[in-house]
C-alpha cells in the first residue's frame, strides 16, 4: 500500500539558508547519467585543450617512429581515429560495460556493470584508503592517491578504461534555469555561460561548466523556451583527481554527481515512489566523514546537497563511551545495535548501555541535518510531498538506525538495496556491507 506523502514544512524549525545544489521543476527528462564533461564540452574552452593536446602529441610521434615503414604509418593514424569516438560512445552506451569509482575518505570502491538491455552487475571490490588523502571531499594528497588507485586496481584485476568517476562536494553547483528565444547552439552556450556568472559563486575561469537541455516550451510572450540544468565545479577540485587517474593509468569515460548515481542505483526511473507518483524519492548515502543527500520526482534530481555529518560521528560518540581512540572501535560499532541490549565483546553492559545512548544523541543531530535539508527542498515552489528516505552507506547497516530516524523525523525510512534493479553475476555473490558500495553501482548503470 501506497504511503501518503509527507510534508516537513512545520517540523523542527526553520529550513537552513545553505544554498541548494539543485533545485528543479524541469519537465520529466531523466537526467540521472549527467556526467560533468572532462572536456567541458559545451563552451568551457579551456577544458577542451587537454583532449585535444593528447592525440596530436600521439599522431606527431606516429608519423615519425613509422615514417619508414608505408604500411604501418597509415595504420597508427586509423586505430587513433576509432579509439576518439570508442571512449565517447561509452558516456551514453546502454550496451558498453562501465566501471564505476567512488574515492571516499576511508576507502576505494568499484563496481563493474555490464548494460546490455539490463544492468548486470559483475564485478565489486573495495579497500581501505589510508586517512588525510581526502579530507572534506577534497583531495589533499594526489600522488598518495595515484599509488592506491594503481594497487586497487592491480589487486582486483579491475580494467583501467571505461572508468567513471563519483564526486560529491558543496563546491560543485546545480542550478536549473529556463532561457528564451534562442535556437542556435553557439548563442544557446555563451546564453548559458553568461547565467553561470549571475548565478553561481564560482569564478567561471575557475571551473569546469556543462550543461543539459531538459525540456523545450513555449513562454507566455510566444518566444520558445527551454529548461536548462547547468553543472558547474571549480577547476581545481576536478583537475586533482583526473590527474591521479591519469598518474595510475586509468582512462576515465566520465565525472558523474554521487547524488545521481546514488538515484541511479537504488530505482529505475519512473514517476514518484512505487505505487505513488505524486511522492518525491530521498536517497541519504552515509559516508564515512559526510553524507549525500538526493531528492528526485523519480526522473529528474530536483535537489543535493552534502551533509556535513557521517559515520565516523557514531565512532566519536562510542569511543567517549568506552574510552577508546575512534579508530579502535570499528568492530564495537558493527556489533553494536540499536534494538536490543546486546554486550559486545571488549566492553561492559554499562558500557555498551552508555554507547548505545551517545549513538542516539549523534544520530540526534544528523536527523536534524535531514529536516533541515527537506524542510529547504519543500520550500521550493512545485516541491513533492515526501513519501520515504532511503538510507545506504555502510552506517545504514546499523541495525536500529532507520527505526531511529523515522522516530525523530515521522517520515517512513528505509535500508535500501543497490542490487534490487539489476542481475547479479554468481561471481559477485552477496558482498557485504552493500550499501557502501551503492555509489560505485549506480556509477556504472547507463539508464
Amino acid at each position: 500500500m501506497a504511503r501518503r506523502p509527507t510534508s516537513l514544512r512545520n517540523r523542527a524549525g526553520s529550513a537552513s539558508r545553505r544554498t541548494p545544489l539543485f533545485d528543479d521543476g524541469a519537465p520529466k527528462v531523466p537526467f540521472w547519467k549527467k556526467e560533468l564533461s572532462l572536456g567541458g564540452k559545451n563552451g568551457d574552452k579551456p577544458a577542451k585543450e587537454p583532449k585535444q593536446k593528447t592525440p596530436k602529441v600521439k599522431a606527431e610521434r606516429a608519423k615519425k617512429t613509422k615514417e619508414p615503414k608505408e604500411p604501418k604509418q597509415a595504420k597508427q593514424p586509423k586505430e587513433s581515429k576509432q579509439k576518439t569516438p570508442k571512449v565517447k560512445a561509452e558516456r551514453g552506451n546502454t550496451k558498453g560495460r562501465l566501471t564505476g569509482l567512488k574515492i571516499g575518505a576511508s576507502q576505494l570502491a568499484a563496481a563493474r556493470v555490464a548494460n546490455n538491455g539490463s544492468a548486470e552487475l559483475l564485478q565489486v571490490a573495495r579497500e581501505a584508503l589510508a586517512p588525510g588523502i581526502i579530507v572534506g571531499g577534497e583531495l589533499r594528497d594526489p600522488d598518495a592517491l595515484a599509488e592506491a588507485l594503481k594497487d586497487f586496481f592491480a589487486k582486483n584485476g579491475l580494467p583501467k578504461k571505461g572508468v567513471r568517476l563519483g564526486i560529491a562536494n558543496n563546491r560543485i553547483g546545480v542550478r536549473t534555469f529556463e532561457i528564451a528565444g534562442i535556437e542556435d547552439q553557439k548563442q544557446l552556450a555563451n546564453a548559458i555561460r553568461f547565467r553561470a556568472q549571475e548565478t553561481l559563486p564560482i569564478p567561471i575561469d575557475e571551473a569546469v561548466l556543462d550543461y543539459q537541455v531538459l525540456g523545450e516550451g513555449v513562454g507566455e510572450d510566444g518566444q520558445p523556451t527551454k529548461r536548462i540544468l547547468l553543472v558547474v565545479a571549480y577547476r581545481e577540485l576536478i583537475d586533482r583527481y583526473v590527474d591521479a587517474c591519469k598518474q595510475a593509468g586509468i582512462t576515465l569515460v566520465g565525472i558523474d554527481l554521487e547524488a545521481f548515481a546514488l538515484l541511479r542505483a537504488l530505482q529505475a526511473p519512473q514517476e514518484g515512489v512505487g505505487t505513488d507518483a505524486s511522492a518525491a524519492l530521498v536517497v541519504v548515502a552515509i559516508g564515512h566523514e559526510r553524507s549525500t543527500f538526493a531528492v528526485s520526482d523519480g526522473r529528474v534530481c530536483e535537489f543535493t546537497r552534502v551533509l556535513e555529518w557521517g559515520g565516523s560521528a557514531l565512532n566519536v560518540a562510542i569511543a567517549r563511551a568506552v574510552d577508546a581512540a575512534p579508530s579502535e572501535v570499528d568492530a564495537t560499532k558493527r556489533a553494536l545495535s540499536l534494538m536490543d541490549e546486546m554486550v559486545p565483546d571488549g566492553i561492559t553492559a554499562d558500557q555498551a548501555k552508555e554507547a548505545r545512548e551517545s549513538m542516539r544523541r549523534a544520530i540526534q543531530t544528523f536527523a536534524r541535518e535531514l529536516v533541515s535539508s527537506l524542510q529547504y527542498y519543500q520550500n521550493q515552489p512545485g516541491s513533492l510531498g515526501i513519501g520515504e528516505i532511503v538510507l545506504t552507506g555502510g552506517t545504514a547497516h546499523l541495525p536500529g538506525l532507520a527505526g531511529e530516524l523515522e522516530r525523530l523525523i515521522g517520515v517512513h525510512v528505509r535500508v535500501g538495496d543497490p542490487l534490487a534493479r539489476m542481475k547479479v553475476s554468481k561471481k559477485v555473490g552477496q558482498p557485504e556491507q552493500i550499501g557502501s558500495l551503492a555509489v560505485a553501482i549506480g556509477l556504472g548503470i547507463e539508464d
